[in-house]
Protein backbone atom coordinates (compact mmCIF):
# COMPACT_ATOMS: atom_id res chain seq x y z
CA UNK A 1 0.00 0.00 0.00
CA UNK A 2 1.33 3.40 -0.69
CA UNK A 3 0.78 6.05 1.93
CA UNK A 4 -0.53 8.72 1.16
CA UNK A 5 0.18 12.80 1.17
CA UNK A 6 -1.24 15.68 1.50
CA UNK A 7 -0.26 18.91 0.75
CA UNK A 8 -1.79 21.85 1.11
CA UNK A 9 -0.64 24.86 -0.75
CA UNK A 10 -1.95 28.79 0.60
CA UNK A 11 -1.73 31.89 -0.94
CA UNK A 12 -1.54 34.76 1.33
CA UNK A 13 -2.31 37.25 -1.16
CA UNK A 14 -6.14 35.96 -2.24
CA UNK A 15 -6.52 35.18 1.20
CA UNK A 16 -6.35 38.41 2.53
CA UNK A 17 -8.26 40.01 -0.67
CA UNK A 18 -11.06 37.10 0.06
CA UNK A 19 -11.14 39.06 3.97
CA UNK A 20 -10.79 42.43 2.89
CA UNK A 21 -13.62 41.74 0.65
CA UNK A 22 -15.88 39.47 3.16
CA UNK A 23 -15.25 42.60 5.55
CA UNK A 24 -15.69 45.29 2.86
CA UNK A 25 -19.53 43.49 2.34
CA UNK A 26 -20.18 43.70 6.01
CA UNK A 27 -19.51 47.38 6.58
CA UNK A 28 -21.50 48.16 3.60
CA UNK A 29 -24.35 46.16 4.69
CA UNK A 30 -24.64 49.13 7.45
CA UNK A 31 -24.22 51.65 5.65
CA UNK A 32 -27.61 54.56 5.47
CA UNK A 33 -26.24 57.21 3.63
CA UNK A 34 -22.90 57.65 1.64
CA UNK A 35 -21.13 61.07 0.44
CA UNK A 36 -19.96 61.77 -3.00
CA UNK A 37 -16.42 60.45 -1.84
CA UNK A 38 -17.74 57.12 -0.32
CA UNK A 39 -19.71 56.54 -3.77
CA UNK A 40 -16.58 57.44 -5.67
CA UNK A 41 -14.48 55.18 -3.52
CA UNK A 42 -16.93 52.76 -3.62
CA UNK A 43 -17.47 52.59 -6.86
CA UNK A 44 -13.69 53.09 -8.10
CA UNK A 45 -15.14 56.24 -10.14
CA UNK A 46 -14.17 59.93 -10.30
CA UNK A 47 -16.05 62.19 -8.30
CA UNK A 48 -15.79 64.41 -11.91
CA UNK A 49 -17.42 61.69 -13.16
CA UNK A 50 -19.83 60.36 -10.96
CA UNK A 51 -21.04 64.36 -11.18
CA UNK A 52 -21.20 64.18 -14.76
CA UNK A 53 -22.27 61.14 -15.56
CA UNK A 54 -23.99 59.17 -12.48
CA UNK A 55 -25.70 61.71 -10.14
CA UNK A 56 -27.93 63.68 -12.88
CA UNK A 57 -29.43 60.78 -13.59
CA UNK A 58 -33.56 60.93 -12.21
CA UNK A 59 -32.79 56.95 -10.62
CA UNK A 60 -29.95 58.48 -8.40
CA UNK A 61 -31.34 62.04 -7.97
CA UNK A 62 -34.69 60.44 -6.45
CA UNK A 63 -32.13 59.36 -3.42
CA UNK A 64 -30.30 62.30 -2.67
CA UNK A 65 -30.74 64.38 1.03
CA UNK A 66 -28.85 68.05 1.11
CA UNK A 67 -28.94 69.90 4.14
CA UNK A 68 -27.02 73.54 3.05
CA UNK A 69 -24.65 72.50 0.66
CA UNK A 70 -23.72 68.97 1.72
CA UNK A 71 -25.56 65.98 -0.07
CA UNK A 72 -26.25 62.97 1.10
CA UNK A 73 -27.32 59.73 -0.96
CA UNK A 74 -29.26 56.64 0.40
CA UNK A 75 -27.27 53.62 0.34
CA UNK A 76 -28.67 51.02 -0.87
CA UNK A 77 -31.15 52.33 -3.42
CA UNK A 78 -28.60 54.55 -4.70
CA UNK A 79 -26.64 51.54 -5.27
CA UNK A 80 -29.08 49.64 -6.88
CA UNK A 81 -29.37 52.63 -9.26
CA UNK A 82 -26.22 52.63 -10.46
CA UNK A 83 -26.02 49.37 -10.95
CA UNK A 84 -29.07 49.63 -13.35
CA UNK A 85 -27.00 53.05 -14.87
CA UNK A 86 -24.14 50.82 -15.70
CA UNK A 87 -26.25 47.74 -17.29
CA UNK A 88 -27.40 50.20 -19.70
CA UNK A 89 -24.06 50.83 -21.17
Amino acid sequence: MVPSQIQVEIDQKQIKEYIEQELSKQINQQLLLVDINKLAELTCMSVRYLEDEILHDPRVKLHERRKNRKRWWLYDPTVEAIINIVDEW
